[in-house]
């Protein structure tokens, strides 16, 4: 299957990233290199282009899509560790940082990787398909309570317990192999709801179990900003509301809150400013990128530029 995904808040992202032509840019989340396309058509032949992703179709499809261009480099790893990748690089500070979170339009597409849950496909949802833990051992291996703990805090769903009591009960008689297995159990576990898919609130708790999502993304926030030059923008865009709490945050913390009590007539907290959050609400899509694209319906973009406190 050919890798496609629509990038996104395309014009609004490279402008938040407001790019430099002989800068340094990062795109964390490269996927079919949508965004990065538009950031490497921006430099000049001393700008550079790092792009990150754990899936090696991603990175295969970024390099076709790049092939007119050379001053870029592809990375196969997580951009948890893009403090880790700069140094390797022997990078020190970056213009700009890029992060598309989430699954994308490909991995939802493309059946047999089983993030979705139309379609009856062996249990997977591994972005990365060098690691072990699938939807698979978290769905046959993990204890109930564990289950249940996942599906609540990942997927917001106040019939967890339900839906992880019925899958274990299940699995008791046979292993529970597929996507429509999986699929079929939660939707018996739930009342009919006109808020979409009865399984889709689960399937995103066991994506971002299997993946580790959000345990890392509050570091790897800040990590992203100290990682950027004096103004260099980081612009992360997310498809859930857990995701952009973590992201926004981070944010506040990076931008220094001073936690004195308000009668103290100067600051003792040393509360540390990395820069500026630019935007206090975020970016939403228009109505016309939402009529080309219904996936952005949920995206949010929130930007962060470094300025070092004087």
């Amino acid at each position: 299957m050919e890798f496609k995904h629509i990038p996104v808040l395309l014009n609004e992202t490279i402008e938040g990233l407001n790019i430099k032509p002989d800068g340094i840019y990062v795109d964390g989340t490269i996927g079919g290199a949508g965004h990065s396309k538009e950031i490497i058509k921006r430099l000049s032949s001393k700008g550079f282009l790092i792009g990150i992703d754990k899936d090696d179709e991603a990175l295969n499809a970024a390099q076709i899509a790049l092939k007119d261009f050379s001053n870029y480099k592809l990375i196969h790893g997580n951009h948890d560790n893009i403090k880790e990748i700069l140094e390797e690089l022997g990078i020190e500070k970056v213009d700009g940082i890029l992060l598309d979170l989430g699954v994308s339009s490909y991995q939802l597409d493309e059946r047999k990787r089983g993030f979705s849950y139309i379609g009856n496909e062996r249990l997977d949802m591994r972005m990365d398909k060098s690691q072990v833990l699938s939807a698979y051992e978290v769905v046959n291996e993990y204890k109930e309570d564990k289950l249940a703990q996942i599906i609540y805090e990942y997927g917001e769903e106040k019939f967890s317990k339900r839906i992880a009591r019925n899958i274990c009960l299940e699995r008791n008689k046979k292993t529970i192999e597929t996507t429509k297995e999986l699929s079929d159990i939660i939707s018996k576990s739930v009342p009919i709801s006109r808020d979409g898919h009865p399984a889709k609130k689960t399937f995103q708790a066991i994506r971002i179990e299997v993946n580790d999502e959000l345990k890392p993304l509050h570091k790897t926030v800040i990590d992203s900003i100290k990682c950027l030059k004096e103004n260099g923008r980081l612009c992360i865009i997310t498809f859930h509301s857990l995701e952009d709490r973590e992201v926004k945050e981070a944010y506040i913390e990076a931008e220094g809150k001073c936690t004195c009590p308000k009668d103290l007539p100067y600051c003792i907290c040393k509360a540390k400013s990395y820069g500026k959050i630019i935007n206090k609400k975020p970016i939403e899509a228009t109505k016309e990128e939402l009529i080309n694209n219904s996936r952005a319906k949920s995206a949010k973009l929130r930007i962060f530029e470094r300025r070092e406190k004087r």
